[in-house]
């Protein structure tokens, strides 16, 4: 997903945010406790992209695989919920279609690490098919860079 820069008086996001340093400085026990504190606040119909954001960063704060392809589909599943108009109230240059290259590069490095080599595939598939919502920028070449290195790591197994 694209970096989120955060809509004028979003609470949620500002939170979201402060919990993705404590991840990025390596507190991942507490990025985890204030993801967690968050998503019971939000429940599973709360606004689809904090939902969405949510999700995709607790993921990368999990310990166990398993946990973190659930997380990952949880953030999928928020984004088939999202909105253009909402994303739009967030930030005026993102697209909605802009984040499944990233949710399902994701979804098939989960897959990698948990031996399930036709649905790491499946998932790459679809990133694939999703990257032309990507920018030539350093984002989208980044996008493009991991899922070649996931398809190498999957291809050597």
């Amino acid at each position: 997903m694209t970096d989120m820069q955060e809509a004028p008086g979003d609470i949620v996001m500002t939170r979201i945010g402060q919990a993705m340093m404590l991840l990025h400085g390596g507190d991942r026990e507490e990025a985890r406790n204030r993801f967690g504190a968050l998503w019971t606040e939000l429940g599973e119909d709360g606004d689809a992209l904090h939902r969405c954001t949510l999700a995709h960063y607790m993921a990368d704060a999990q310990d166990d695989a398993g946990d973190e392809l659930a997380w990952d589909l949880r953030a999928l599943a928020a984004a088939d919920g999202l909105s253009q108009e909402r994303l739009t109230e967030h930030h005026a240059s993102l697209a909605v279609r802009a984040f499944y290259p990233s949710l399902h590069l994701n979804l098939a490095a989960d897959y990698v690490k948990l031996h399930r080599p036709d649905d790491a595939r499946l998932h790459l598939d679809r990133a694939h098919a999703s990257l032309d919502a990507l920018s030539d920028d350093a984002y989208g070449n980044g996008i493009r860079e991991a899922l070649r290195r996931l398809e190498r790591q999957l291809d050597a197994v």
